[in-house]
């Protein structure tokens, strides 16, 4: 008797459980809203846009502009928006939103920029770039039939009246942090603190800053206590004169102690001057340029160097060639670093980093990510060497002829061409609130 209530109990179980489950499925779907035949035949005739931008707030972009099929592979698209940025004067920066017309708009494009200012909140900064962005879309948009539900609304601005700048293009920045981390047989702080004034204007860019830094480790390992701390302090400034869409003219100077690296303390005082193949116009698309500078370095140590030197006068030179691409198929940025001190040729050193992102196929990606240096010239090496506790916990730079990083990966996506869609449920919506800028 109680197997057979049992039984009946569980069957009303399933049937109450399930029955809401099996109607919903077997609902048919809802009939479409009046009229609503008519948007969605629109919608299809809507451009196809591939947004070109690893630091945007995509899903927000998607939210906000509408009228258009986003695609997720660009050779799909009809219309391909590269957006690059770079850092303006006043602390802000500025986006280039680089529109090419592909299938039926090959031959139609366009370029537009917005300029954020440095006070602007993140949200600010990403409406005011939809909204630039809405109204470099609306030439595309025009020449399809979704344009018949798009409405064009003029507000009224001030009219423009002449910039006056109380701070004479300076900006300031102030930045202070302190950590404490630790457990039973460690613990670790670290202090560090650093001041910048920048000036930028058509012709000249300047740029200074004052930064120290202190940190401190204890280790317990049963009886035995390891004390380590390291300390550095820094100035850096430069000045740059522009002459013109290729060359510019300038000087570095800098102050340096460290006692990772055995200096007391250096200082550099560099002319300078470059060549940009490319014009500076077009910088945020592409450069190459050439950069030559002439260094002097007093330079006093913390110990006898290996070479038994407490202190020396140093001249040397160094020249710099920088690549830097951003287009369609991809992303390429490198740069060849040398440089020599003229008491010894030998004392040297030769820097490669390169970094190379293809787009090679529908969905596929090639990307390279590398560094290689050749190192002979590490002059304030000191005499006594470095104990085993300054090696493992790094507290001493150590001699090397060279040092290396590699990285390497293909990625592959496939499916639908179409990203219309932001669901941000359960988080990973693909931005959602995590933006950058």
């Amino acid at each position: 008797m109680k197997f057979v209530l049992k039984k009946i109990f569980c069957l009303v179980v399933s049937v109450i459980l399930f029955t809401p489950i099996l109607s919903i499925a077997q609902t048919p779907p809802a009939p479409p809203k009046p009229g609503q035949e008519d948007v969605d035949a629109l919608k299809k005739t809507a451009p196809r846009v591939f947004i070109d931008c690893d630091y945007c707030d995509i899903d927000y972009i998607k939210t906000e502009i509408t009228f258009v099929n986003y695609v997720r592979d660009r050779k799909e698209a009809q219309v391909h928006v590269l957006i690059t940025v770079q850092s303006t004067g006043g602390g802000g920066r500025e986006y280039t939103m680089a529109l090419s017309g592909q299938w039926d708009f090959q031959g139609l494009d366009d370029t537009q920029k917005f300029v954020s200012d440095r006070t602007q909140t993140q949200d600010e900064i990403r409406a005011g770039l939809v909204r630039v962005l809405k109204m470099s879309l609306m030439r595309y948009v025009a020449k399809t039939p979704i344009s018949e539900k798009v409405n064009i609304v003029f507000q009224l601005n001030v009219k423009p009246t002449s910039v006056v700048d109380k701070w004479n293009f300076w900006v300031f920045s102030l930045s202070a942090r302190t950590s404490l981390n630790g457990q039973e047989s460690m613990s670790s702080n670290r202090i560090y603190g650093s001041f910048s004034a920048n000036r930028t204007t058509p012709e000249w860019k300047i740029r200074t800053s004052v930064s120290a830094s202190k940190s401190k480790d204890r280790f317990t390992y049963e009886d035995t206590t390891i004390d380590s701390s390291t300390e550095s302090r820094s100035f850096s400034g430069m000045v740059a004169k522009s002459l013109g869409e290729h060359w510019s003219v300038g000087a570095f100077v800098s102050a340096y102690s460290s006692t990772y690296s055995n200096i007391k303390l250096s200082l550099t005082a560099a002319p300078a001057i470059e060549y940009d193949l490319f014009p500076y116009s077009q910088s945020t698309r592409r450069q190459l340029t050439f950069l030559y500078r002439l260094n002097f370095q007093p330079t006093s140590y913390l110990e006898e160097t290996i070479y038994e030197k407490l202190s020396e006068k140093l001249w040397n030179e160094s020249l710099s060639v920088s690549l830097g691409l951003k287009e369609k198929w991809g992303s390429i940025s490198m740069e060849l670093e040398g440089s020599h001190y003229f008491h010894d040729f030998s004392k040297s050193h030769l820097n490669l980093y390169s970094s190379i992102s293809l787009r090679l196929w529908k969905g596929l990606t090639f990307d390279v990510y590398g560094s290689y240096s050749m190192i002979h010239d590490q002059l304030s090496l000191p005499k006594g060497g470095a104990t085993l506790e300054e090696v493992l916990l790094q507290r001493k730079m150590l001699e090397t002829n060279y040092s290396y990083y590699f990285s390497i990966g293909l990625s592959y996506a496939f499916g639908s061409i179409y990203s219309n869609v932001v669901n941000p449920r359960f988080g990973g919506g693909g931005g959602g609130m995590y933006y950058y800028y």
